[in-house]
């Protein structure tokens, strides 16, 4: 006989029905129209229920344990790793990083049940979406890259506060380019278009935000500019026009949503992975985004409507270092200087010119630091100036002396450098202050009037 257990209201229901069938009131046959049963499963209830009475209608499992039931110290572990190596994970990264690292397959639902038995919720909350109406993604890769950088903490307490600069492909979601750097500056955008041209190819268009580095500071424009017709480029706005990249402005944060969602997503992940990765550097974090960047775009990559490229490939001619560097114009001297900064550059004679006097050059500041001179598409070869004369001029200031009162210097046997003994003035004698005679007006008494 089976053990006496607490029925369900169905299961109640058909002892009911069974208990009609045995008293000649119902056939199988209504009964099993009434169960919703075939007559075949009634009569099967029907032997078990006169053998085993009411206990064989309980199903058989009731009260065992599911074979694949996680046992209660592999729960202990997830929770234990959740609290410790694993905090601030969200439920969706913490099923993935348990399966790499720990072995430990689980579903994301089975996770969420045990964090949330023991009152583990996940740290990330999500908002409600406002309503936008949602642009469709560009067909081809290589059409549109959205490009932005997010100031957060990445590295956590191990290392300052510094920026991640990030492209993303509109139509794929893969990340084509990432760097870390201690600011949002310039430097760092040259650096992140180098990647994305020697990686991938030239973008059609990139689309950014109305940050200065990108397009001109508004204000009022300048005579050369209204003569010129257009703003002067910044520094990045001319690399795009050289590589023939359209620049596109977004009017709002959630115009280029694409790539803000990724900084949101990475603020999640990215941190974790760098700690258990233990980064402490912004090199050797450059250095972790070589791997951890392939297995984000495995991930969270899409495929495009259409597969072909609209990546376009560099010239293989182009000298990498003299297109990603910063470029001023500058005119030569007379004596074949060119002055950047404190700096002074020495242009050598060569075969097409012995002087470049006068001539319009351009001083490339590049990523590593070095400086060169380009004419007309040529490098010049350079030097350090050597330093001017210094020129000898009297110079203001308060003297110890009148000139011509000075003693004669004298030399000590002993000392390292000439000491001036001089001899002390005396200060010259004040002009005695002049009094007015007795007959002087000023000592006439003033004399008023009677009143009338």
């Amino acid at each position: 006989m089976k053990e006496t257990v607490t029925l369900t209201q169905a299961e109640q229901t058909r002892i009911l029905v069974l208990n009609r069938i045995l008293q000649g009131h119902l056939t199988a046959a209504d009964a099993a129209e009434l169960l919703s049963l075939s007559v075949r499963q009634v009569r099967r209830l029907l032997a078990a229920y006169r053998e085993d009475g009411v206990a064989a209608i309980a199903h058989g499992n009731r009260g065992r344990l599911p074979a694949h039931t996680l046992s209660p110290e592999l729960r202990q572990q997830i929770i234990t790793l959740v609290q410790t190596r694993y905090a601030g994970c969200n439920d969706q990264h913490l099923t993935e990083l348990l399966a790499e690292h720990e072995g430990l397959h689980l579903s994301r639902s089975s996770l969420r049940r045990i964090l949330r038995s023991v009152g583990l919720r996940s740290p990330r909350t999500r908002r409600a979406p406002k309503h936008r109406q949602r642009r469709e993604r560009k067909a081809q890769p290589g059409m549109l890259v959205q490009i932005d950088g997010s100031p957060h903490r990445w590295l956590e307490a191990r290392a300052p506060r510094c920026s991640l600069l990030a492209a993303i492909d509109d139509a794929t979601s893969q990340v084509v380019a990432a760097v870390f750097r201690e600011q949002e500056d310039s430097h760092g955008y040259f650096l992140l278009l180098q990647q994305l041209v020697t990686s991938q190819g030239c973008p059609v268009a990139v689309y950014h935000d109305r940050h200065s580095i990108f397009r001109p500071v508004s204000g009022k424009e300048t005579l050369d500019e209204q003569l010129a017709g257009q703003r002067t480029l910044t520094q990045f706005g001319r690399l795009l026009t050289e590589l023939g990249i359209s620049s596109v402005v977004a009017r709002s944060p959630q115009a280029k949503g694409r790539v803000e969602r990724l900084f949101g997503t990475f603020q999640d992940r990215l941190v974790t992975e760098l700690r258990l990765a233990g980064v402490t550097s912004l090199a050797a974090a450059n250095t972790f985004l070589e791997t951890f960047l392939p297995r984000y775009n495995a991930r969270f990559a899409v495929p495009a409507s259409d597969s072909s490229s609209a990546y376009r490939p560099l010239d293989p001619a182009r000298d990498l270092q003299q297109l990603f560097a910063f470029t001023y114009a500058r005119i030569v001297a007379a004596d074949n200087t060119v002055q950047f900064g404190q700096q002074q550059l020495q242009i050598q004679p060569d075969r097409q010119r012995t002087s470049y006097a006068r001539a319009t050059v351009s001083v490339q500041e590049r990523l590593d630091g070095s400086l060169a001179v380009v004419y007309q598409g040529r490098t010049l070869l350079t030097q350090p100036a050597p330093l001017d004369t210094p020129t000898l001029r009297a110079r203001g200031g308060r003297r110890a002396a009148p000139l011509g009162t000075e003693a004669p210097t004298t030399l000590l046997q002993d000392s390292p450098s000439p000491v001036v003994e001089r001899t002390e003035v005396p200060p010259p004698t004040a002009t005695p202050r002049s009094r007015p005679a007795p007959d002087h007006p000023w000592r006439t008494p003033r004399r008023t009037s009677p009143v009338s």
